[in-house]
C-alpha cells in the first residue's frame, strides 16, 4: 500500500524540533533518535491509514477533518488533517499539555 504523503506545517516542524532538542538535552542522543523513529512510523501509518487516528479533537475543537494519534511510546501527540492528495501534520505535541489552547494558536495565525 503506497497511501498519501504526509507533510508537515512549518509549526509541526517547530514543535518537533524542540521536542527533538529537549531529548538530546535530558536524555541524549538515543532516546532523541528513538523519538525520530517513533515519529517516523507515526507518518508512515497515517499516510497508509488516515482514519487510525482519533476525532476527538475535531470535535472537542470544532476544527472538521482533525485526527490524532500518538507517537509510539513518546507522551507526544500527532495532530494532522486529511486533504485530497496528502495528509497535512499540524501540531505534534505532549500530551500532558494544554493541547485546547495550543491548537487554537493555529487559528489566531
Amino acid at each position: 500500500m503506497s497511501g498519501k504523503p504526509v507533510v508537515l506545517r512549518k509549526r509541526a516542524q517547530h514543535d518537533i524540533d524542540e521536542a527533538v532538542g529537549y531529548y538530546l538535552a535530558e536524555a541524549g542522543p538515543t532516546v532523541a533518535l528513538a523519538f525520530v523513529d517513533a515519529l517516523e512510523d507515526a507518518r508512515r501509518s497515517i499516510g497508509e491509514l488516515p482514519a487510525i487516528g482519533s476525532p476527538r479533537y475535531a470535535l472537542e475543537l470544532d476544527i472538521p477533518g482533525l485526527r490524532v494519534r500518538s507517537a509510539g511510546r513518546f507522551p507526544y501527540l500527532i495532530f494532522y488533517v486529511e486533504r485530497e492528495t496528502e495528509i497535512e501534520v499540524w501540531r505534534v505535541l505532549h500530551g500532558a499539555r494544554d493541547i485546547p489552547s495550543r491548537m487554537m494558536e493555529l487559528r489566531e495565525n
